[in-house]
């Protein structure tokens, strides 16, 4: 997931430049443990409009609920 969060952030691998998309798979990568996401999602905060960050997170929390991300214990 975090290799995701990156091609998003950059805009590479076929992915588009898309910060919202970006900060939710590190936030979801972040959730399942991975460190690098976190420091990856707090910069990409600092650059994100309130509305992005919401936006955001509520996309992440879709994710959750339906089932399609598994959390950490």
């Amino acid at each position: 997931m975090f290799k995701l969060g990156m091609m998003y952030s950059a805009g590479s691998g076929g992915c588009p430049m898309d910060r919202v998309s970006a900060h939710m798979i590190f936030n979801l990568a972040a959730m399942k443990g991975s460190i690098e996401a976190r420091v990856y999602r707090r910069e990409m905060s600092q650059e994100m409009e309130r509305e992005e960050l919401a936006e955001a997170q509520r996309a992440a929390r879709r994710y959750i609920d339906r089932g399609v991300v598994r959390l950490v214990a």
